[in-house]
Formats: C-alpha cells, structure tokens, sequence
C-alpha cells in the first residue's frame, strides 16, 4: 500500500490519467480491505501506517496541484513586511525589480495565478509565513515545512476522530476510511491543501461542545472559517439549533475568531482586493460541476454564449435559500443531528458549484463518517476521475467521465436518502 502511495506521489503526474486511475483504485480497494476485513484492527499500527505513508511523501513535489507556488510566494512577501493582497505577482515584479530574486522568479514561473490578488485568508497567510522563515529560499525547504504543518494537522484530525468516535459511540473502523483513504493523503498530504486543518477545527468545535466548553467551540468554528471561507455557509444551523443558539458564550468565541482570523484584511484596504479575487473566482472558473453545467448547456441553446456571469448568482441564490431551508426544516436536537445536516449542505453546495476540485470533498467526507451516509465515501473514489481533464492538452474535460462520476454519485445519493436503502454498508458493530 505504501508502494502505491509512493509511486503516485513522485513518479505519476496528473497528465498520465489511466495510471493515476489504476493506482488510485488499487489504493481504494485496499483501504475498504482493511477497513472491511479486519475484524479487530490495532490502532496503533493503523496510526503508524497511515504515517509512515505521509512521511514517506515528505519531499515529493506536488504533481498533482500547481498552488503551492503561490502559498510559497505570498509568504515570501509577508517576510520582507510586503502585503499580498496589494499587488498581483506580475504587478509586484514590475514594481519591486529591486526586491525581485532567483527563488522569488522561480516560484513566479512555476505559478498559476500570477494575474490575480491572492485569494487565501490571513490564517493560512500565517502559515505561507512560516513556510518562508523556515524554508530559507529553498523550495523543497518550503514545501517540507508545508507539509509537516499539515500532518501535524492529520495527526489532529485521527486523534479527535478517535475521541469522537468513542463519544457518540460509532464503530471505530469507520476512522480507517479517513485515515488510509488515497483522496485524503493525496490531496493533504500530497498536493498542500487545506482542507484537513478545515476538517480538524471544526471536529475540535464539535469536540468542545460535547465537552460543555462552548467558548472555545465557537472559537474553533470560527478558526476553520479563518482557514477557508465555506464553514460560514454552516451558521445558520447554529440557529437552528437550539443548544448553540443561545449560547452566548458560543458565539462570542466564534466572534473573536472570527475578528482575529480576518482583521488583517483591514490593513491597507486589503479586503478590497480578496474578495474581488473571490468574486471573480465564482464568475470565471469551471471545473467538474454537475448541475451548472447542465444549466450551461442550456444558456448556450438559449443565448448562445456562456452564462457563467449570470448563471453563478443564481445558484448563489438557490445555494442560500437551500441552506435555510435544510436548516429550518431539520432542527437538529443533538449534535449527531448536527452532523448530519452538515453534511447535507456541504453536498448541496458541492452539487450546485461550478468548480469541484477533488479536495473540496475532504471536511465534508470527515464530517460524513458520523452518519450511516455513503455518498461522500463514494464520491472519494468517482472524483478521480474528473483528473482525467489534465491528461488533455487543452485542459478539456470529457463528458463520458464527468457522467461516469456523478452517476456514482447520483447513485449513492438515492441510495442514502430512500426510504428503502439498507440503513449502511459503513461498519456497524463496534470494536
């Protein structure tokens, strides 16, 4: 298993699509074979495995992903006291030569977004940061330090897993198809994203709020939306629950985090610039949608060009209005309920959003394994295919593959929620 790991990391780019999708597989196959036919895993030895398999990516350069350039570059501006919401990477080489260097015209090469403001919030800011001091110019430094930051954010994530587990008393091995799942080391581990540390703050507001310490529950909240912007869209579901609705102590935590998280932006008109990155986000990218591009097809029959501009408000709209109504209809009584409502909109948004890169999946995949839901873990599997977009020299996606993930998913989905669906195939009896 940690062959397969190793050949995909350092060997395999995502251009050699058949090959990512055989190792993939084999990958996949072999986790649900612990998960499912081991009938008293030892966790200590699981834990090893999945980290030895982490470490043994420690220097590999991300082929799978293009956006750790970026993460490198706008720490590099942070450690020469430069703002990396003022300019874009083309406008600051034009405007600062002098400052300009090897490493820095390297890292400008190897970007791909050279013409845009960055989009990432001051949390992660903080960790380009640090990825710079300790990198000492150096990419594979840089990408090193990355790295260790976030498996020591996977760490976290097993960890409260486990604790978690244990509390709502749901069967153990469920951690399995987290921790060894390929889509989850790749994309963390592999390719720099953070949508673990997303996953590990919002399992530790959930673990503090079982544990009565509603303060820094919403504080964690609040951090995991410091990390990425989605876990906002899960507010309204505090209101709907009435455990967290009057909790002042809750939202006050939330609140600060909130305030620390984002203050930054207010340094130099910062906001100005990342959030009209954001928007221009939502209004010109397309990647592995399903609804939207159903939604697109009829644009061109209707008005003959591309209504992405049009198009995006519109499932904004029905996103929001999705979300308070799953909210207020739902009315979760504990935080199982909670749970599980999260998942519900996390799969809303995703099924409604134009771009769907295969991490986006990972908080909502972690956040899943508390329910008896399966269409996350399937979707874990069916998204590699939308990899096969790279292996085009154009970057064009085709459609047979697109159809091929979503009916996996489609698939899983009906299952979940009929009235008639066996309750699980997740493991069910308890260690």
């Amino acid at each position: 298993m940690g062959a397969g790991f190793f050949i995909m990391a350092y060997f395999v780019p995502r251009e050699e699509f058949w090959l990512t999708l055989a190792l993939f597989s084999m990958l996949f196959a072999g986790m649900l074979a612990v998960c499912f036919l081991d009938k008293a895993p030892k966790w200590g030895w699981i834990f090893i495995l999945g980290l030895f398999i982490r470490l043994s990516l420690s220097v590999a350069v991300p082929k799978w992903s293009d956006d750790y350039p970026r993460f490198l570059w706008d720490g590099e501006l942070l450690k020469m006291n430069e703002n990396p919401y003022s300019e874009t990477p083309a406008q600051w080489l034009k405007d600062h030569p002098e400052m300009a260097n090897p490493y820095l015209g390297n890292l400008y090469q190897l970007m791909n977004s050279p013409f845009y403001f960055s989009v990432y919030p001051p949390v992660n800011q903080g960790i380009f940061f640090t990825a710079a001091r300790l990198g000492d110019f150096s990419l594979q430094q840089g990408i090193l330090v990355l790295r260790v930051i976030l498996i020591l954010g996977e760490i976290g994530v097993f960890f409260l897993l486990l604790k978690l587990f244990g509390h709502f008393q749901i069967p153990g091995k469920r951690l399995i198809l987290y921790w060894l799942n390929p889509l989850v080391i790749m994309e963390i581990t592999g390719n720099l994203h953070f949508e673990g540390l997303v996953l590990l703050f919002l399992l530790g507001s959930l673990y503090a709020f079982s544990k009565d310490k509603n303060l820094l529950s919403g504080g964690f909240w609040g951090l995991s939306v410091g990390i990425k912007l989605l876990p906002l869209m899960l507010m309204p579901t505090f209101f709907a629950f009435i455990k967290t609705r009057r909790r002042i102590a809750f939202w006050t935590g939330s609140t600060i985090a909130v305030i620390l998280s984002f203050g930054w932006l207010l340094i130099d008109y910062s906001w100005v610039h990342f959030f009209q990155s954001l928007k221009l986000y939502q209004g010109k990218f397309e990647f592995n949608a399903s609804v939207y591009y159903l939604l697109r097809e009829v644009g061109f029959w209707v008005k003959g060009y591309n209504t992405i501009g049009e198009t995006t408000p519109i499932l904004s709209g029905i996103t929001l209005v999705g979300i308070l109504y799953f909210s207020w209809k739902r009315k979760p009584q504990n935080l199982l309920q909670l749970i599980d409502l999260w998942v519900i909109i996390y799969l809303f948004y995703l099924i409604l959003q134009p771009v769907v890169h295969p991490w986006y999946l990972i908080p909502a995949y972690g956040l899943s394994l508390f329910t008896d839901k399966k269409a996350f873990l399937i979707w874990t599997f069916a998204v590699i295919f939308s990899y096969q977009a790279y292996s085009d020299p154009d970057y064009q996606e085709n459609p047979v593959f697109l159809f091929i993930e979503y009916i996996f998913l489609i698939s899983a989905v009906y299952w979940d929620y009929s009235s008639k669906a066996p309750k699980s195939i997740l493991p069910t009896h308890e260690l």
